[in-house]
C-alpha cells in the first residue's frame, strides 16, 4: 500500500508529465489521462488516481472546484537534472487496446495480416519487445478469454519457489471462454525455453490441431518443472487465440513464470521489500531565509589566505542541456540552444593543451549537476532531532548509512534543515554544522534562533516573560496559569533566561516538587545559557545512576567521595542559577545562604506541592519586599497525593498556587471576566492535542479559552484510522458491561472485560502501524491509564500474555499507570480504563476520594494526555451518574465516537439501584473504614522521595 508521500511523488511527476494541460481539467478527464497515458509507463506501479489526487490536494498542490481540477501555481518547476533519466516517452500509437496481430497491426486495419506461421525465434523476439513497451496490454485477458493459474498469478506473473531439488512442481493454466462467441486456441508455447520444464495438455493443441472453445468451456495447460540446480528460471508463456468468425484476426495473451530454487541462505539474503525506483520529485522554488549555525571549534591554526579562489558556478543553461541529454528541444531557451553546439563540440573533441581547462571545467560542472541529483537520495522528511546529552547546545540527527559514507558527512560539513510545519514563504532554513559523526547519527550546531521560537508567536507566553522581567507583580507573586500542553515549563525557562540577561546582578533559584521536573528545567536552561552559570543541587540520597550524564559536571557531585555533598555556601553563591527540589532548598537556608541573595525564585509545577513544601523554597531565602516569586502550574489538574482523611478535609491538599487563585482577589477574574495581567498570565495555546480530544476539558475547566495549536500532521495522524467509529474524530468511548472484581487479600479493583477491549485495540494499533498513511509506532507512543493498582497489574500481565503483542520489541516500555503517574506527561495515544461497573461501589469512591467518579481533576488529567488518539473504555450506565462523565459520553454519542454496548434503552437509574439492591449483588462492597488510607489500598502510589 503506497504511503501519502509516495502518492505525492507520483502526483508531482504527473503534473510535470501534463505540461500545458493543467488548468481546469474535469476530474474524469484527468483520471482518463492518468490511467491511459501515465500510469505504469516506466514499469513503476503508480498509486491509483484518487490517492494521487488526494495527496496533491492535501499538500496544496491542487484544488478541486465544481468538479474541475486546478493545479496550484506551477509556472516554474525546478527540476534537478538527472542525466541518467530520460523523460517519459509518448506511448506508441500501434499498441491500442483492441485485438492485435502478431506484428502489432490493429484489428480491422487494411494492412495485410502477417503470416500465421511466424518462425518461433521471430515470434519470441517480437513478443518480448512488445512486453517491454506495453506489458499490461499483452498480459491482460481479452477477446472473452480469461486465463487463471495455480499458483495464482499477479499482474500476469506466476511466481513460486522450491527449497528441494529434483522434486516436480506443476503450474496449471486454466483457460476459460467467458465471452459470447466461439474461440479457437490455436497455439501455445514457452518463449526461450530452458531444459527444466515440459508443457502438457490433453488434446496436444497445435496450429494444425487447434482447440475449439464454446462459451463457458474451459481447458487446462500444465507446465511441469523439475529443477536440478539452485537458481532462477524464468519463462514466458504465449497463448494464441482466434475468434470463430469470418475475417477474424488472431490475438495473444501472455503469462510470465518465475521459478526459483533457493537455499535457506538465499531466502535470508533476499529482498526485504519490493524494489521501487527512487524518484526525485520536481518542486517549486521557494523563498527562503538562511540562518547560519555554529561551526565546530578548530584547534588548527587557519591557513593564511594569500591567493583567494573565485566562485565557479555552472550556468543554468548547462543544467537544461544536461537534462535534455545534449539534444535539441523546443523546451530549451534560446541561450541554451546557442550553447548546445559549443558544449557538444567540446565534449567530442580530444583533450589538448588548448582546451584543457575548458574541457575539465565543463566535465566537473556536469559531475556537480549530477551529484546534486544523487545527493537528494539522502534527504530526510519529518525527522525528529534530539538534544545531545553530552552537549545540550547540539542536536542529534539519526542518519542511517553515514558510517558507510552513504552519504559522506565530515566534521565541519553543514546540513540544511527547515521545520516541517513551516509552510508559509519565506521559509526559514537553518544551517547546522557537523560537530561529530557517530555510527548512525551526526551532532549538529544550530543558531540559538532555532530554539524556542514558539515564544515569538505566542502572545501569552511572550507577555508572561515580559511581566516577570519587569517585576510587574512585586512584591506579590506572579502566577503562570498553564493548562495542559500550553508550555508552562518553556515559559519558565525563557523567563529565567531573560531575567539573567536583563539583570547582571540577578541570582535565581529554580525549584519543582520532583527531581525529574528539576532535571528537565536544568537541561532546558543549558540550551541557551552557559553551563558554568547553572548549578544543580542534589540531596545526598539521590541515586547518581538516575542523574542525566549532562548534569553530573554541573552539580554537587564529589567524585573523590563518590557521592553528592551538601551545597557549600561559597560555591553555591557563585552561580547565576541554582536548581533544586523544594525540599532540598531547605539545605540552602541551613547552609547559610543569606536572605535576599536570590533575587528571583521560580517554582514549576507548583500545583503538585503542598503549601508547606512550597514555602521551604521561599522562607529564609527570598526578600519579601524586593524579591520576585513566580509560581507556574495548573490548579485544575491533580494536586499533591495525600493519605490522611483529616489532612484532606482540612485543606492540606490545596496548593499555594490554588489557594491564591481561589481566595486572593489579586488572582481572581474581574467583573469583565479577565485576570489582572500584572499578577496572573493564563496560557491559552495548546500545543498537544487534537481539538476533539481537547473539547470537553476545555469547556468544563478552562472556560473554552484554549486554542488548538498542535502540529497539524501530528494531531491528525489517526483521523483516518480504520477502527474509528467516525473518521475525522479521533476519540473513542467503548461501552463495556464488565464486572468489578477483587482477589485474595487486596481490596483494589480490576475489570477483566475492559482489559480484553484494551488489548484488542492495542493489537489493532500494532497491526495497522505503518499502513494506510499511519506512522510506525513505538511502545513509548502509547500510555494506558487506570485508576486502581490492581487494574494496572492485570493490564501489565495481559501485555505479557498476548503473543501478538510480543512482536513489539520495546513492549516493556509501554507505560501503564495511575492518573497521578501520568501527570505532566503526554503520549501520541492514550487508552483509559475506568474499571467501575457496580453502582454499589460508587459511594465508596466518593467517600474515599478514589477512582474517576470522585475527582474532576483526575478526569481532566486522564483525558488531556493524548496528542492524536484517545480511547476510553468504561461502563456508560455507571459513568453517566457523574455529570462530568455524562457530558463526555453524550459528546461521544453526538459525534458518533461511541461504540460497544448499546445503553440507549437501559432502565432508569433508580430502577437499576432498586433492582440490584433487591438482588443483593455485591453485598461485600460495604467495607468498614480501613486503618490504611483508601489511596494506599486501592491506588498504592509510590512513596515520595524527592529530596
Amino acid at each position: 500500500m503506497p504511503s501519502l508521500k509516495d502518492s505525492l511523488e507520483s502526483g508531482l511527476d504527473f503534473i510535470e508529465f501534463l505540461g500545458d494541460r493543467v488548468s481546469g481539467i474535469s476530474k474524469k478527464e484527468l483520471k482518463d489521462i492518468y490511467n491511459s497515458e501515465f500510469r505504469g509507463r516506466e514499469g513503476i506501479k503508480d498509486p491509483n488516481f484518487y490517492k494521487v489526487l488526494l495527496a496533491l490536494v492535501k499538500f496544496n498542490k491542487a484544488q478541486i472546484r465544481q468538479g474541475q481540477v486546478y493545479i496550484n501555481a506551477r509556472p516554474q518547476f525546478r527540476v534537478y537534472c538527472d542525466q541518467w533519466r530520460r523523460p517519459r516517452a509518448a506511448q506508441p500509437q500501434d499498441l491500442g487496446s483492441g485485438p492485435q496481430t502478431l506484428a502489432g497491426t490493429p484489428a480491422g486495419s487494411s494492412t495485410p495480416v502477417a503470416p500465421v506461421l511466424t518462425p518461433k525465434k521471430k515470434l519470441a523476439s517480437e513478443i518480448l519487445r512488445k512486453l517491454k513497451v506495453n506489458r499490461k496490454e499483452h498480459t491482460a485477458d481479452k477477446g472473452g478469454i480469461e486465463i487463471t493459474s495455480d499458483p495464482v498469478e499477479s499482474g500476469g506473473k506466476v511466481q513460486f519457489a522450491v527449497d528441494r531439488l529434483r522434486e516436480p512442481f506443476v503450474v496449471r493454466f486454466h483457460i476459460v471462454n467467458k465471452g459470447t462467441d466461439n474461440v479457437h486456441l490455436t497455439y501455445y508455447t514457452a518463449l526461450h525455453r530452458i531444459r527444466c520444464f515440459t508443457l502438457e495438455d490433453k488434446r496436444r493443441v497445435t496450429r494444425a490441431s487447434p482447440l475449439f472453445l464454446c462459451p463457458g468451456e474451459s481447458y487446462e495447460v500444465e507446465v511441469k518443472y523439475i529443477l536440478n540446480h539452485y537458481g532462477y528460471f524464468p519463462a514466458t508463456m504465449y497463448f494464441e487465440f482466434c475468434p470463430d468468425l469470418p475475417g477474424s484476426v488472431p490475438f495473444c495473451i501472455v503469462r510470465e513464470i518465475e521459478a526459483a530454487a533457493r537455499t535457506p541462505l538465499a531466502v535470508e539474503l533476499g529482498p526485504v521489500a519490493p524494489y521501487k525506483p527512487f524518484r526525485v520529485a520536481a518542486y517549486k522554488p521557494v523563498d527562503t531565509i538562511i540562518v547560519d549555525g555554529v561551526p565546530p571549534d578548530s584547534s588548527v591554526v587557519p591557513l593564511k589566505m594569500a591567493v583567494k579562489l573565485g566562485d565557479y558556478k555552472y550556468h543554468n543553461d548547462l543544467k537544461d542541456l544536461a537534462r535534455r541529454r545534449m539534444e535539441d528541444s523546443e523546451y530549451l531557451s534560446q541561450t541554451a540552444k546557442q550553447k548546445l553546439a559549443s558544449v557538444k563540440g567540446l565534449l567530442s573533441c580530444p583533450l589538448k593543451m588548448k582546451n584543457y581547462s575548458h574541457r575539465f571545467h565543463l566535465l566537473l560542472h556536469l559531475e556537480e549537476i549530477q551529484m546534486e541529483v544523487d545527493i537528494r537520495k539522502y534527504d530526510l522528511l519529518n525527522q525528529t532531532m534530539t538534544q545531545d546529552q553530552g552537549n545540550r547546545k547540539l542536536l542529534k540527527l539519526r542518519v542511517p548509512g553515514v558510517a558507510e559514507n552513504r552519504p559522506s558527512v565530515l566534521r565541519g560539513d553543514c546540513l540544511r534543515v527547515s521545520k516541517s510545519e513551516d509552510t508559509v514563504q519565506p521559509i526559514t532554513v537553518y544551517t547546522g554544522y557537523v560537530h561529530r559523526v557517530e555510527l548512525d547519527s551526526v551532532k549538529l550546531g544550530f543558531s540559538k534562533k532555532m530554539f524556542n521560537r514558539q515564544l515569538e508567536n505566542n502572545p501569552e507566553q511572550h507577555a508572561a516573560v515580559q511581566r516577570i522581567v519587569a517585576g510587574s507583580s512585586k512584591p506579590a507573586p506572579h502566577l503562570v496559569f498553564g493548562p495542559p500542553g500550553t508550555g508552562k515549563t518553556i515559559t519558565v525557562v525563557e523567563a529565567i533566561n531573560q531575567v539573567s540577561k536583563a539583570d547582571p546582578s540577578a541570582h535565581i533559584l529554580a525549584c519543582a516538587p520532583s527531581n525529574s521536573a528539576c532535571d528537565l528545567l536544568c537541561e532546558r536552561l543549558q540550551v541557551n545559557m552557559d553551563s558554568h552559570q547553572i548549578y544543580r543541587v542534589y540531596a545526598n540520597s539521590r541515586d547518581p545512576n538516575s542523574v542525566p550524564k549532562s548534569l553530573l559536571k554541573y552539580c554537587n557531585w564529589d567524585e573523590s567521595n563518590d557521592s553528592f555533598v551538601p551545597p557549600q555556601k561559597g560555591v553555591t553563591m557563585k552561580y547565576k542559577v541554582v536548581v533544586t527540589t523544594m525540599v532540598t532548598a531547605g539545605r540552602l537556608v541551613s547552609g547559610g545562604i543569606p536572605v535576599g541573595h536570590f533575587s528571583h525564585v521560580f517554582v514549576d509545577e507548583g500545583g503538585q506541592a503542598v503549601e508547606p513544601e512550597c514555602v521551604i523554597a521561599i522562607a529564609g531565602l527570598l526578600d519579601a519586599e524586593k524579591g520576585q516569586l513566580v509560581l507556574a502550574g495548573d490548579p485544575k489538574q491533580l494536586g499533591p497525593i495525600l493519605r490522611s482523611p483529616f489532612a484532606i478535609e482540612h485543606g492540606l491538599g490545596l496548593s499555594l498556587l490554588e489557594r491564591l487563585m481561589r481566595h486572593n482577589s489579586l488572582y481572581q477574574k474581574n467583573t469583565d471576566g479577565h485576570f489582572d495581567t500584572r499578577f496572573v498570565t493564563k496560557l491559552l495555546r495548546n500545543y498537544r492535542s487534537h481539538s476533539a480530544i481537547l473539547k470537553i476539558p476545555n469547556e468544563l475547566f478552562y472556560e473554552n479559552e484554549l486554542q488548538v495549536f498542535a502540529d497539524q500532521w501530528e494531531r491528525e495522524t489517526y483521523c483516518n484510522w480504520e477502527y474509528l467509529p467516525k473518521k475525522g474524530f479521533p476519540v473513542i468511548f467503548h461501552g463495556v458491561m464488565g464486572k468489578d472484581e477483587r482477589e485474595a487479600n487486596s481490596p483494589s479493583f480490576f475489570n477483566v472485560s475492559e482489559i480484553e477491549v484494551l488489548i484488542d485495540y492495542l493489537t489493532k494499533l500494532m497491526e495497522t502501524q505503518g499502513k494506510k498513511g499511519l506512522p510506525k509506532l513505538s511502545a513509548t507512543d502509547i500510555g494506558i491509564i487506570a485508576p486502581y493498582r490492581k487494574q494496572v497489574e492485570k493490564i501489565q500481565k495481559a501485555l505479557r500474555f498476548v503473543p501478538a503483542l510480543s512482536r513489539w520489541s520495546d513492549l516493556k516500555e509501554l507505560k501503564v499507570g495511575s492518573v497521578e503517574e501520568f501527570q505532566g506527561q503526554e503520549r501520541k495515544i492514550i487508552m483509559v480504563s475506568t474499571v467501575r461497573s457496580s453502582i454499589n461501589y460508587v459511594k465508596m469512591d466518593r467517600d474515599f476520594n478514589i477512582g474517576f467518579l470522585s475527582n474532576e481533576k483526575r478526569f481532566n488529567v486522564a483525558l488531556t494526555r493524548a496528542r492524536s488518539l484517545l480511547i476510553v473504555v468504561g461502563n456508560p450506565v455507571i459513568l453517566k451518574k457523574d455529570p462530568t462523565w455524562e457530558k463526555f459520553i453524550s459528546y461521544c454519542v453526538k459525534e458518533k465516537g461511541y461504540t460497544g454496548f448499546d445503553f440507549s434503552d437501559v432502565e432508569e437509574e433508580d430502577d437499576i439501584v432498586s433492582r440490584l439492591a433487591t438482588l443483593k449483588i455485591n453485598m461485600d462492597s460495604e467495607c468498614p473504614v480501613p486503618e490504611e488510607s483508601a489511596i494506599q489500598q486501592f491506588v498504592d502510589p509510590g512513596w515520595k522521595n524527592e529530596h
